[in-house]
Parts: structure tokens; sequence; C-alpha cells
């Protein structure tokens, strides 16, 4: 308890509890069509392959929308970014409320949820922004367990489409997201640590080797977590016969799981190490989603094994964040932003090879088989990669260098740890 006051009293808790709170109501917007997919798929016939190309949508706009909302962000300040984006999120739902009533329409609609989606490298560097090194794991962990926002989703959307109908849900999102906007505003406060580099600046992150081995290993972490969040609905009612609430249920329990432990994820990662915390979480990845392929008949396995391999993804995503600053400490927030988008796109190879994979063999096992070997394969990235790593800016295991190492300020780390990147390159 007594280091938990410490961890609070380091930064400002009312800009952190902002932070989550944004990237909760918005992850919660972004993964409602996923939440109404069964009402939806109803609505208009959709096939299986049709299924799984509508929940994509969203994953893939906001994948691609997050690295310029990042750049936006060292302009205008992070919490100026994040009520811009709310702002059009509202203006979106409304479009949901008032016109989408076809299929080509539920599409343009999942692009325009992916503003929600943007959210991410934001959220979790204005979240951790005020806090020292040795406590960004915990703080990005806290920041980025607003990914229970898929957990409102899939509990509240499909009774509320029962009801009212789906298009109404959108209307009464737009309402829900006042209430965030008005905590941003109020509460949070623009960190001290904003990013001045020039666009070329962030836009060279791009091309560096240890940005896209923590985007490919975040394919999985996060891309397997928003989506399967997205899928399960679908793939619940439609393997076994549940009823479309039931199947929201029943995600819930799993996606809660994920939203908690990631929390654990990054609080653990700073002792332990994230590469130490993120082998483990690969392994138990691939053999869970395995497992759930192969006992595809049993709704309780199944839905046990979901909720272990959420756990798993979601202290995944807790581990890479806490490696993230120990890596970028002068530009995390578009360093997340950039990780985060090719992450979530990979979020949008799930749906696709689940609804495939049913569509033409009648199964869904080699959709899980595929992610399940997309898994251990980043594994063997990770332990190829990780031993640069702790020879440049981590120590052993992916934890943070002690105080001394960092020298007097984190421009001087990051030009040290540029150095020898360059070094160990021309070597």
């Amino acid at each position: 308890m007594s280091s938990f006051k410490t961890f609070i009293r380091s930064g400002h808790w009312p800009t952190l509890a902002a932070s989550f709170l944004y990237f909760d109501f918005c992850f919660a917007v972004w993964v409602l069509n996923g939440a109404m997919g069964p009402f939806i798929s109803e609505s208009f016939g959709l096939d299986a392959a049709q299924k799984g190309f509508m929940l994509s949508v969203p994953i893939l706009a906001g994948a691609l929308m997050r690295f310029p909302l990042g750049v936006l962000s060292q302009y205008i300040g992070r919490k100026n970014a994040a009520m811009v984006e709310m702002s059009l999120i509202v203006a979106a739902l409304g479009f949901g409320f008032f016109f989408v009533d076809s299929y080509d329409r539920v599409l343009a609609m999942g692009v325009l949820l992916g503003i929600a989606g943007a959210s991410f490298g934001v959220a979790l560097s204005l979240g951790s922004g005020w806090y020292p090194p040795k406590y960004k794991g915990l703080a990005m962990g806290i920041a980025g367990a607003g990914n229970s926002g898929t957990v409102l989703a899939v509990l509240f959307a499909p009774p509320l489409a029962q009801h009212f109908g789906w298009q109404t849900v959108y209307g009464l999102a737009a309402l829900t997201m006042l209430l965030p906007m008005a905590v941003m505003w109020l509460a949070a406060k623009e960190p001290p640590d904003r990013e001045q580099q020039s666009l070329r600046e962030h836009v060279a992150c791009l091309f560096e080797k240890d940005g896209w081995a923590f985007s490919l290993i975040y394919i999985v972490t996060f891309g397997g977590f928003i989506g399967l969040a997205s899928f399960l609905p679908t793939y619940f009612y439609d393997q076994f016969k549940v009823s479309k609430i039931e199947a929201g249920q029943l995600t819930m329990l799993a996606t809660l799981m994920g939203s908690a432990v990631r929390v654990l994820g990054g609080y653990v990662s700073d002792r332990v190490g994230g590469i130490n915390t993120l082998t483990g979480v690969l392994l138990l990845v691939a053999l869970t989603l395995t497992m759930c392929g192969v006992l595809g008949h049993s709704l309780a396995a199944t839905t046990l094994l979901f909720m272990l391999c959420f756990a798993a993804l979601g202290a995944g995503n807790g581990a890479l964040f806490q490696l993230v600053p120990l890596r970028w400490p002068l530009t995390t927030a578009v360093a997340g932003s950039m990780i985060g988008e090719v992450g979530a796109l990979g979020g949008g190879f799930l749906p696709n090879a689940m609804g495939l994979s049913k569509q033409f063999s009648g199964s869904y096992l080699f959709g899980f088989l595929s992610f399940a070997a997309l898994a251990l394969l980043m594994l063997g990235m990770l332990r190829v990669v990780q031993i640069r790593w702790t020879r440049t800016w981590a120590e052993k295991g992916g934890r943070a260098k002690p105080a001394a190492a960092v020298h007097e300020s984190p421009a001087q780390a990051a030009q040290i740890t540029s150095v020898k990147l360059d070094a160990g390159n021309a070597s």
C-alpha cells in the first residue's frame, strides 16, 4: 500500500484517471460493431467471410488513424488532441444513429468507429507523462487498462440493441462520450515531457529496427486482443448457438481478464522485465489458442481458455509498453502510436482468418492455428532481438537501467542509446 501511495504521489493522478476514462470510452465505441455483430449479421444475412470483414474494418481504420493523432498531439498537446478526437467520435456516432441502414453503410460506419481506435498512443502518453521512468510501466498499465471499454460494449450493447434496435445504440453511445470529455477538460493537465521534434524526426521512428520488432510483437498481444474481442460475440453465437445477449456476456468474461491483467503486466514488468514477461505471454497465447481450436465443442472449456488467453494478452500489452518509454524516452507518444498502429492492423487479420476458415473449411480451427503460429514466430524473434536490447538500453530481462546509468537527462540517455545502436548496426 505504501508503495502504491508513493507511485500516486510521484505523478499527477487526476490526469492518469482522465486518461483511463478517455481510453475506456473510446475503446467501447471502437468495438461497438463487434459487440452488436450477431444483430447486424442477422439484419443483412451475412455469410462467415462478410462477418469477418465487417468486424475487421473498425480495427484497420483505427490502426491507420493512430499515428496521425500521435503526431497531432505533439503540436497541439495530448489533452487537446484527446478533446478533438472525442468531438469527432460524437459526430461519427450521430451518423450511425441517423444514416446506417445497409451493409455498405455498416462498413462506412466501421471506418468512422476507427476514430475511437486512434486514442491509444495519446492516452498512454498523457497518463504516464507525469511519472518517473521507474513507474512508467505501472502508469501505462493503468491508462492502458482502458481497454476494459470492451467489457462495457459487450455487456451493455447487446441488451440495448435487443430492446431499442442496434442503430439506436450508436446514439446512446454518443451521449456517454460527454462524460470522458468533461473529465478530460476539468481534471487533466498537459504533462511537462512534451516532445519537440520535427515531423521528419517523428516519422524517422518508422524506419528503426526496434520499432518494427515492437510492432510485430504487438500484432500478437494487442492485435489478438482487439481481434478476438470483436469476433467473440459472433463466434459464441454461431459456434454454440447461445443467445445474442449471452454471447456478449461470455465475451465480457474473457475481455475483463485481459483488461484487469494489463495493469498487473506493467507492474510485474517493472520488476522482472518486459522481455521476461513477454516470453511467457507468447507461449501461453499459442497454447491457449491451439486448445480453443481443438476443444471447440465445449462451451465451458472454450470460455475458460479464452479467459486465460485474454489474461496473457493483457499482460503482454502492459509488458510491451513498459519497454517503450525505456527505448524512446523523448518520443514515447509517437513511438507508441506507431507501434499501436501496426499492432492494431494485425488485429484485422484475426476476424478475417476466422471468417475465411469457417467459410471454406466449415470450422474455425485453422483460424486459431494461424494466430498461434504467429505467436510462436514472434517469440523466436524476441529471443533474438533481446540480446541487443539488453546490451544497449535495458537491463537483463527488460528492466529499466539504474538512474546512474541514465546520466543527467533523458535526452542524454537517448543520445547514448542512439550511438550504441549505430555502433551495433555498423558492426
